[in-house]
């Protein structure tokens, strides 16, 4: 059997498709907060974002980060 000529830490597409998604979610966030009127609640925001996203960042289950990406439905009101 041939060794792959990868190093080991390379993402398979699935992964690498995964992280630019989770990446493109962060950034949007960011995006949304800048649009808060108020300084203190930015700043709030913010950090619960950056710890949030690095609090999940060795997830690898697919379920969680799967949910962290799907758009949340409004409700008709």
């Amino acid at each position: 059997m041939a060794a792959s000529r990868l190093p080991p830490a390379t993402l398979t597409l699935k992964q690498f498709i995964r992280r630019q998604q989770v990446l493109l979610l962060y950034r949007r966030i960011l995006q949304t907060i800048r649009q808060v009127p108020n300084d203190s609640d930015r700043k709030y925001l913010k950090d619960w974002a950056r710890e949030e996203f690095k609090r999940n960042k060795s997830a690898t289950e697919e379920v969680r980060t799967k949910s962290w990406l799907r758009p949340r439905l409004k409700r008709k009101t």
